[in-house]
């Protein structure tokens, strides 16, 4: 029994443990130099275009391995207009809804030839990944249009002064972000209590007791731990509240909401869902429509933190969110998968590209180590199946 737990174990956290060594290696290869409180600040910052488009690609891949490989281009669609807009002097508001409306109204569209007209997603959005580019370049004119606007750069995180202020007013140790940290650890303590509390009382299966404690005091030190290096360069980056938000708000629908069970129903076995009166062709549709409305997002994110917009913006970022989910236990199958699992994923692939260029490797090398890395994570995914059947 002890033999199983170990196994089960090693592969509900491979990943975890992964990240953890690629850590420790570029820690001590780098001779510390990623973990002072720039690098860690840099990793959250360069990186939060991934966390947000592999929270949108999770659903996707839960719906059966689905991706969406346009999204890097509606990443610079979107961007492009909403930077011609306040070139133009436009509200801004105005032109992040528009962004927004853009990115929706683009899942929409290749939501419709995916889910009723069934055209393979693959297809579709490689017609989307060539058309939005395009269109990209025609609403720029194949120019760098630069943003001016300071509130917006400042309010989705670019810039050098795109953080949450101290309340307190400290020099050199933010402490309102020292707070924030634990009081994020009181409420994840508290929502386990209750969630477990709860489970009991309706007779349902628990972990056990000593896991969960091991997995709290794990998760609460790493929470601490980065509150305490981002307090000591200049706090909370504002990129970090819109990744928070992301992650919160759809790591919720995924485990708490009729849809996100729907999505794992459809990936887990289409024709018996299907079967069972659920419509798959609407779950596929918000699937996509979610992803558009991400993306969008990704691109105001993106071109807040360049402060400018660019034909090629976006480029490779579909591949980035792919690996992201599918580094982080995502199964090419579909039917399995984590908000979680992406944060992961996505922290992992930071890691990697931040301590390759710290250790001043070449780009093309740290394409084939990031390459290599998907590719052992989707095999672990095969042979772990196969070991179960």
């Amino acid at each position: 029994m002890g033999k199983i737990n170990a196994s089960a174990f090693l592969r509900k956290y491979t990943m975890v443990i992964a990240l953890i060594l690629v850590a420790v290696f570029f820690s001590i290869t780098t001779e510390g130099k990623i973990l002072f409180p720039q690098n860690i600040n840099n990793l959250i910052s360069q990186n939060a275009y991934v966390f947000v488009l592999a929270t949108g690609m999770l659903l996707c891949i839960l719906t059966g391995g689905n991706i969406d490989l346009s999204v890097g281009s509606i990443v610079c669609f979107a961007g492009a207009a909403g930077a011609m807009m306040m070139d133009k002097n436009v509200n801004m508001w105005a032109a992040v809804l528009t962004m927004l409306i853009i990115g929706i109204l683009i899942g929409m569209w290749q939501g419709f030839w995916i889910a009723y007209v069934k055209v393979p997603p693959f297809i579709a959005t490689l017609a989307g990944m060539y058309a939005f580019r395009g269109l990209s370049n025609v609403v720029l004119q194949g120019m760098t249009v630069s943003i001016k606007n300071e509130t917006f750069i400042k309010l989705f995180g670019g810039g050098a002064d795109c953080y949450v202020p101290d309340l307190f007013g400290g020099e050199g140790f933010n402490m309102t972000c020292m707070i924030a940290g634990c009081i994020a650890v009181i409420i994840l303590v508290a929502v386990q209590i209750k969630s477990r509390i709860n489970n009991k009382s309706r007779g349902y299966e628990t972990a056990p007791l000593g896991g969960t404690i091991v997995k709290l005091v794990v998760i609460s030190a790493a929470i601490l731990w980065i509150s305490y290096k981002l307090a000591s360069h200049k706090g909370i980056p504002t990129a970090l509240i819109w990744i928070l938000l992301v992650l919160l708000v759809y790591g919720y629908l995924t485990t708490k909401t009729r849809i996100g069970r729907y999505l794992y129903a459809v990936g887990g076995n289409e024709k018996a869902t299907r079967l069972s009166g659920i419509n798959t062709k609407k779950v596929y549709f918000i699937a996509y429509v979610n992803m558009g409305f991400l993306a969008a997002l990704a691109g105001v994110l993106t071109i807040a933190r360049l402060t400018s917009s660019q034909p090629t913006y976006g480029q490779g970022y579909e591949m980035d969110a792919i690996g992201a989910c599918f580094i982080g236990g995502a199964s090419a199958y579909g039917g399995v998968g984590s908000v979680a699992g992406v944060v992961i994923g996505a922290t992992l692939m930071g890691v990697i590209n931040q301590g390759m260029s710290i250790m001043g490797m070449d780009v093309n090398y740290q394409k084939v180590v990031k390459g290599l890395v998907l590719l052992i994570a989707v095999a672990f995914d095969v042979l772990s199946k196969r070991e179960k059947k």
